[in-house]
């Protein structure tokens, strides 16, 4: 096991996108757009802990480089009454790509989500039927 050898690379303008979704129940998303979770808002709780997310990828998974992140955004919206999905886009001018940070701010939001309304998606046995994470993936990558 080994890091990648990128010494010799040169720097150049690499971005990443990457998308998922999480399906939560419909009594759920309600509460999400009259803003009545308890926690507090989990669409901008997800966009800071995205964020902070790409900015320690390095420190989540062992093998990746760390890299000079210049711009992170991450994009939350419900796109209908059982669905909220995430996107993440990263920038950064290095040898090395960004889809590792853009993958981890997009699954780390979505946990994030997850966590500020699971009293609200547990059944009467305290499990989550409903609750599903899916379509984690990259859909754009730039190399310049």
């Amino acid at each position: 096991m080994a890091m990648v050898d990128i010494t010799g690379k040169p720097e150049v303008y690499r971005e990443a996108t990457a998308s998922g979704r999480i399906k939560l129940r419909a009594e759920t998303v309600k509460l999400i757009k009259e803003r009545k979770i308890e926690k507090g808002d989990p669409l901008y709780t997800a966009k800071i802990s995205g964020i902070l997310a790409a900015k320690n990828t390095p420190m989540l998974i062992p093998l990746c480089h760390p890299i000079a992140i210049t711009n992170v955004n991450v994009d939350v919206r419900i796109i209908d009454e059982n669905t909220i999905e995430v996107e993440s886009t990263v920038k950064t001018q290095a040898q090395t790509g960004v889809e590792m940070e853009a993958l981890t701010a997009t699954a780390v939001a979505l946990l994030t989500i997850w966590d500020m309304v699971k009293q609200y998606e547990k059944d009467q046995e305290g499990q989550y039927p409903y609750t599903l994470i899916q379509d984690i993936r990259v859909i754009r990558k730039v190399k310049e």
